[in-house]
């Protein structure tokens, strides 16, 4: 290596220890973990997986899903937890950075920003989402539910759903509580909640899990969830397995990027990611298993789609002994879910603001929430008093939820793949990953260079239409 060549190479590693000096890290890689997880596990996990899965057939669904978190989940959160961490930058800085350093165009900052913005308006109505779990808090511990029949149950959902001023007043709430944690910083804010509420999520998991487990349906629930039935799988419910692998470990809103940002240097970084794909996946397995046992239980159906958790399962806990009680800890649980998630799609704007204007932490975090709250009117509005007003069929928040989803994750997930693995050079790539193993990184780089791409295109021209 030429004398200007290592000047160069000293530089960029004096830039960037200093911006991590600057930046501030995570105290230990178990902190990196719980963040890292808790920004995965979310309401995908305890909302969306089971219904899906008993949408899906059960079984063979979660086989599928489990082989595709192997094929596009891990390969991905790898990556971009790389991208994060040899930048030290906000997602748009850091791509920059290693665009730098490679050689290559820097207009892929691009994808850094798009995934910051992606992130950003599934916050603005995650928030609103999550304000429903929390609005069931004080309704299930307050009996509200007791004995109450499926007709009620729904009427009542679509009462909450007609009623703006408290969809404003939960979103609000779930809003404050995101913005108070990151506005606090790295180690004070993020550090310290995550120390919380990750633990208390697992903790109140396995207590459900446990209580599950003596309802009556537990048993049917494991056949449901573990034995597959490969008649019941379509081609379809492959796509959607492919889907929600990718979607389930928040990849291309920014949010890893970041994290790895704060990731200190020596941190094995495919060991972490590892550990982060299992732990989800264990928490979207244990929500089945906390789920279905009080659905078969209580004779109702698994494949109720998306009112499965605010329609159909505060009827059995209506009809259970203690119901009240579980119910309300159930949705506390999706609250903490919530928060975990809602925290790291906020960081990332946070982090291009303080970087690229060198703002103060608290002005951008309030800055941010304005935006963010003003944006959430539209989705709670979507469901009330701009429901007869669409555009290309869509309300708001339906309008939303494809453009991020549909569109903005699997370009920018692609995007990413395509800038490790074809636009980075192999030798930056393997001395940012550093992998003790030859092999597995032969592999890891087989699979993002090829495998992980022509994955994503499959989801991507299914969500739009084309299979």
């Amino acid at each position: 290596m030429s004398q200007s060549s290592l000047s160069a190479t000293a530089t960029l590693e004096a830039g960037r220890q200093a911006r991590a000096g600057q930046r501030g890290l995570w105290s230990s890689r178990w902190v990196f973990f719980l963040a890292a997880t808790g920004s995965a596990v979310g309401l995908g996990n305890i909302w969306k997986f089971p219904y899906i899965t008993g949408e899906n057939g059960g079984g063979a669904f979660v086989l599928m899903y489990l082989g595709c978190i192997l094929l596009i989940g891990i390969p991905l959160l790898m990556a971009e937890v790389m991208i994060g961490r040899r930048g030290r930058h906000n997602p748009a800085g850091s791509m920059a950075a290693l665009a730098r350093e490679a050689g290559a165009s820097r207009h892929w900052r691009t994808l850094g920003w798009v995934a910051g913005l992606t992130g950003f308006l599934i916050l603005s109505f995650y928030s609103v989402i999550a304000g429903w779990a929390l609005a069931y808090v004080p309704a299930l511990f307050g009996g509200q539910f007791t004995g109450i029949t499926p007709q009620a149950s729904e009427a009542r959902f679509g009462a909450m759903l007609a009623e703006p001023g408290m969809l404003v007043l939960y979103g609000t709430l779930i809003l404050t509580a995101t913005l108070a944690i990151v506005g606090l910083g790295v180690r004070r804010g993020l550090e310290q909640s995550l120390r919380f509420m990750m633990p208390g999520l697992f903790v109140l998991l396995l207590g459900l899990v446990a209580y599950s487990a003596v309802s009556g349906g537990f048993l049917r629930a494991v056949e449901f969830l573990f034995v597959p039935d490969f008649s019941k799988l379509t081609a379809t419910s492959v796509l959607v397995a492919l889907g929600h692998a990718f979607f389930t470990l928040s990849l291309a809103s920014g949010a890893m990027m970041t994290y790895g940002s704060y990731l200190p240097e020596g941190t094995s970084i495919a060991r972490t990611a590892l550990m982060v794909a299992v732990a989800d996946t264990t928490v979207a397995l244990l929500a089945g298993l906390a789920i279905f046992p009080l659905v078969f239980g209580n004779g109702l159906e698994p494949g109720s789609g998306p009112g499965l958790l605010f329609v159909t399962l505060p009827i059995a806990f209506g009809q259970m002994p203690l119901g009240m009680l579980v119910g309300g800890l159930f949705f506390v649980m999706l609250v903490i879910a919530a928060l975990t998630s809602t925290i790291s799609l906020l960081e990332p704007a946070i982090a291009w603001l303080t970087e690229r204007y060198r703002t103060t932490r608290i002005k951008a975090t309030l800055g941010c929430g304005a935006v963010l709250w003003v944006l959430s009117l539209g989705s709670v509005f979507s469901f009330n008093l701009w429901s007869e007003h669409t555009l290309f069929g869509r309300t708001f928040f339906d309008l939303l939820d494809k453009l991020t989803t549909n569109w903005l994750m699997p370009l920018g997930g692609l995007g990413i793949v395509l800038f490790v693995g074809w636009a980075l050079n192999e030798r930056l790539v393997r001395e940012a990953m550093a992998m003790r193993s030859p092999v597995m990184f032969r592999v890891w780089w087989w699979l993002i260079r090829l495998v992980t791409p022509l994955c994503i295109v499959a989801v991507f021209l299914n969500l739009v239409g084309l299979l």
